[in-house]
């Protein structure tokens, strides 16, 4: 198991495959462990990393959250790169890790090669989501499904990994607002935003196609992929059809 520090806190990493670094960065209540086998359609083409963010899966514990959560785990992506001397990476990011990785690319640009944004509900928290997000995840808890799933994530102490996530969607939505300390518009990288019609997340919260339609034409550099069918998230009810698109955008 691999460690780098953090805010005096160890994170988890690790590295599978050859390649350009390419890194697949989770989601909101979950972990790396999320990948599960899709990590092993890319290991081929790419030295693959995957990451537990700080207070999540074999990271160290935080009492809560940072406010500024998803801008905080693209810091910690800034400083691995920085840490193993990566040369222009690649970054796959997910529902919340979407957030980070555009995150990561609007505050060092320098450091990336090309962005997967998928399943992400836009440039802020939902208030629809915020509002009801407390209620919602204490329904959630009693499905024997995903108690499964944040234990096979997190380990024993799930249940507090994930009431510090329901609590941070909360007072980000409350007090900062926006995922991103600049405007979209200011992406220099390439960026690919793909989405679920179908997202059981956000289908009945949100436009999907209008969202990221907005956001396409807002970003100088970016592609749009809209899956007809899959859920939440389309990178992995499309597990196949996705990583082949990845590969294509990525000059695979």
């Amino acid at each position: 198991m691999a460690f780098f520090k953090y805010a005096g806190k160890n994170v988890y990493y690790e590295e599978t495959g050859s390649g350009q670094p390419l890194f697949l960065l989770h989601g909101n209540s979950v972990s790396s462990k999320m990948f599960g086998g899709a990590a092993d359609l890319y290991q081929n083409d790419f030295n693959v990393i995957l990451v537990d963010f700080l207070g999540h899966g074999n990271s160290g514990r935080l009492k809560e959250f940072p406010v500024d959560f998803w801008y905080d785990e693209a810091m910690q992506i800034i400083e691995l790169i920085l840490l193993k001397g990566y040369e222009k990476v690649n970054l796959i990011g997910t529902s919340g890790g979407a957030l980070a990785a555009l995150n990561v690319a609007l505050e060092r640009e320098d450091l990336v090669d090309k962005v997967i944004a998928d399943s992400f509900e836009g440039e802020s928290v939902l208030s629809s989501w915020a509002d009801t997000v407390r209620e919602e995840r204490g329904r959630t808890k009693s499905l024997e499904q995903m108690r499964l799933l944040w234990e096979y994530c997190h380990g024993g102490d799930w249940e507090s990994v994930v009431d510090n996530d329901t609590d941070v969607i909360i007072r980000h939505e409350k007090s900062v607002k926006s995922f991103f300390h600049k405007d979209l518009a200011q992406l220099n990288v390439p960026v690919l935003l793909t989405a679920s019609m179908e997202d059981d997340e956000f289908a009945e919260r949100m436009d999907i196609e209008r969202t990221f339609r907005d956001m396409a034409d807002k970003i100088p550099d970016a592609k749009l992929h809209l899956f007809p069918n899959g859920g939440h998230p389309a990178m992995l009810t499309n597990v196949e059809e996705f990583s082949e698109l990845a590969k294509e955008f990525f000059g695979v």
